[in-house]
């Protein structure tokens, strides 16, 4: 197996929002909010229409991105034996992904992601975790984690208690390690345990601009390129309208973006970015066209409505 993913399996259901929804309901545009309540969620549901519900979950939209591009991949993530987990699987398999997870009834149901997209395609995100955020050690098969060249895990799946318990059982038997922070809110969250785990655990290390100059409290983009210089280990983060960069050591690569794309939603670009990376990572490309695969995935999702193609 090329490369097995861990992480949140939750469903997304995606919905077209104006910018007051997102003011009315004290959210941030961009980042992602965790919801505890499922009448909260529900009630926050009620009044959208939804535009498309499909099967999610940042690493998994990434790991189904690598089994399009004909990669042997895995993935490992706790659904409930519901209608939604079932739907869930179902998904995972007909893109040819193999599920290391045996379902059954949870207390809490399969984990649920409002995607609000606002006329500018950007999008905000409202997770109901469900029975995806009680993931612990046990659901993690240390054999299958050794038969992997690589794992990819998500900031996402990082919380005290039983999932950090399952992050370490991963990382402990695992070849090599990618991972990334997934968003802003989890590096505030977290961000002592992200920094130990960049410098110490971690191969790979994904991010955007923001979520690492918050990581390292940085307030310039040089001092990031410093950091990534002192690190020695591969660090790749996205830029936005400035493209991506890659640092390890000394070797410093960019590419920029693709210009004139009818963006749609960019739900799933940096999950397709590092779906089109590790590809080229795992097939020995050199770093340039790692990186230029990693644009020419996000490009594409990012054209659609949803995080897969």
């Amino acid at each position: 197996m090329k490369i097995l993913g861990i992480g949140n399996a939750i469903v997304d259901v995606i919905c077209k929002v104006n910018e007051s929804f997102i003011e009315q309901n004290n959210l941030t545009k961009g980042t992602m909010k965790l919801i505890f309540d499922d009448q909260e969620f529900k009630n926050m549901l009620s009044n959208l229409r939804i535009e498309k519900t499909i099967s999610g979950g940042s690493v998994a939209n990434s790991i189904v991105g690598l089994s399009q591009l004909g990669n042997k991949v895995g993935f490992i993530g706790k659904v409930s034996d519901d209608e939604l987990g079932s739907n869930y699987e179902d998904g995972l398999k007909s893109e040819n992904v193999e599920y290391f997870y045996s379902k059954k009834k949870e207390e809490l149901p399969t984990g649920t992601c409002l995607i609000l997209v606002t006329p500018d395609s950007e999008r905000t995100m409202c997770t109901f975790l469900g029975t995806a955020g009680k993931i612990n050690e046990n659901d993690v098969n240390g054999d299958v984690v050794k038969r992997a060249e690589m794992i990819f895990l998500e900031g996402y799946l990082w919380d005290e208690g039983e999932p950090k318990k399952a992050f370490e059982k991963a990382i402990n038997k695992a070849n090599k390690v990618a991972m990334s922070l997934s968003d802003q809110f989890c590096v505030d969250r977290h961000k002592l345990h992200f920094l130990d785990l960049v410098k110490n655990k971690l191969d790979i290390t994904f991010a955007n601009e923001q979520e690492m100059m918050s990581l390292i409290d940085a307030k310039r983009f040089d001092q990031v390129i410093d950091f990534g210089r002192s690190l020695k280990k591969l660090l790749v983060i996205t830029r936005g309208e400035k493209g991506a960069v890659s640092i390890i050591g000394d070797k410093i690569t960019e590419v920029g973006i693709k210009k004139n794309l009818k963006i749609k939603d960019l739900t799933g670009a940096g999950d397709l970015f590092a779906a089109g990376f590790l590809h080229g990572y795992l097939n020995n490309f050199n770093t340039a066209d790692c990186l230029d695969k990693g644009r020419e995935l996000s490009s594409k999702v990012i054209q659609q409505m949803g995080a897969r193609l």
